[in-house]
C-alpha cells in the first residue's frame, strides 16, 4: 500500500483514460499530459496504460508500505525521497518506510508518479481513472491507502534520459474545426496573431483564455465535442476542453488540439501565455 500522509492540491489516480462511453455522456478523462504518464510507465516496463498519481501543482506526502521502484515525470515539483532529492524521469528504488514528498513548483504545472506495476484500484467501466460520478472519489484525500504490488527486484530497461520538457513551448498546435470557416478575417487575424493566456477558469474539464476576439451571433445544435475541443461563446471568449469536458456542446467548435498540444496545455497555469499554430 501507499499511504497518503498529504493529499496536496488536487490529486488522482488516472490511466490513459475511459473509452467507449462517449455515446452515454461519460467522458474519457485520464492523465491530462499522456506523454508523461508514458515515459513514466515506459521506464518501469510497465503496460502504458498502467494508473499512476496526477499531481496538481502543490505535491503529496506518500508513504510506501512495501519495497518497489518508482518514477516520477512531467512538472519539476522539486521532489525528495526521504528529504533527499531526486530527479525527473528517472527509476528510483525505494524501500518499505520511505517516504516521498514535495516542495517548490519551479515549471509545469501537473506532476506523475508511476510505480512499478502501476497502481492497483477499482476499474470502473475499463478504466481507473477517477471521475466523479463515474467513479465513488473524484480525488485521492489524506489518509487514503492506494494498493500496488510489491516489487524486491526489477532491472530497469531505461534507468535516466534526458529529455526537452514538452511543456515549455509557448505554442500549442490545433487542426481546424467544424464551425472553423464562420470566423470572418478579423476573428482569424485575432486568433493567430496574438497570445492568449490562461484565466483563473482552468481544471480536467476545460481551461478559459482570458483575452476575447470579436464575438459573434451564430446559432448551432448541441453537437459532439472532444478533448482539446476550442468553443468559441458568442461573447468571444475561447474555452478548451480537456479530458474531463462534457462530451457534446452548443457552443462552434473552431479549433481541435492535437493531443500532443493538449499536454501541453495541461502543464499551463494562470497567467501563463500562448499561442495556436495551425497544421
Amino acid at each position: 500500500m501507499l499511504k497518503v500522509l498529504k493529499s496536496g492540491f488536487f490529486l488522482t489516480i488516472q490511466d490513459l483514460g475511459r473509452f467507449g462511453n462517449r455515446h452515454i455522456g461519460v467522458p474519457v478523462s485520464g492523465a491530462l499530459d499522456s506523454i508523461s504518464v508514458k515515459w513514466a510507465n515506459k521506464m518501469l516496463d510497465n503496460d502504458p496504460n498502467d494508473a499512476v498519481l496526477e499531481i496538481t501543482m502543490t505535491g503529496p506526502t506518500l508513504q510506501f508500505e512495501a519495497a518497489t521502484y518508482i518514477c516520477v515525470t512531467g512538472a519539476l515539483l522539486s521532489a525528495t525521497l526521504n528529504n533527499t532529492p531526486i530527479d525527473n524521469y528517472q527509476v528510483i528504488k525505494v524501500s518499505k518506510g520511505d517516504i516521498l514528498s514535495y516542495g517548490r513548483l519551479e515549471s509545469g504545472f501537473r506532476n506523475y508518479l508511476a510505480i512499478k506495476g502501476g497502481f492497483k484500484t477499482k476499474k470502473v467501466l475499463g478504466s481507473r481513472s477517477q471521475y466523479f460520478p463515474v467513479t465513488s472519489r473524484k480525488c485521492v484525500k489524506d489518509g487514503d491507502e492506494i494498493p500496488f504490488q510489491e516489487t524486491i527486484d526489477f532491472e530497469a530497461p531505461i534507468s535516466e534520459v534526458k529529455i526537452k520538457n514538452h511543456f515549455e513551448q509557448d505554442y500549442v498546435e490545433v487542426d481546424k474545426g467544424p464551425e472553423y470557416d464562420m470566423l470572418n478575417d478579423k476573428q482569424l487575424e485575432s486568433l493567430f496573431a496574438k497570445p492568449f493566456t490562461v484565466s483563473k477558469a482552468n481544471n480536467r474539464m476545460a481551461y478559459q483564455l482570458s483575452e476575447l476576439i470579436k464575438g459573434h451571433d451564430s446559432s448551432m445544435l448541441t453537437s459532439g465535442t472532444l478533448p482539446g475541443t476550442v468553443q468559441f461563446t458568442p461573447a468571444g471568449r475561447l474555452i478548451i476542453l480537456m479530458k474531463d469536458g462534457q462530451t457534446t456542446g452548443g457552443y462552434p467548435r473552431i479549433l481541435q488540439l492535437t493531443e500532443e498540444a493538449i499536454c501541453t496545455l495541461a502543464q499551463k497555469k494562470l497567467g501563463d501565455a500562448l499561442t495556436f499554430k495551425l497544421l
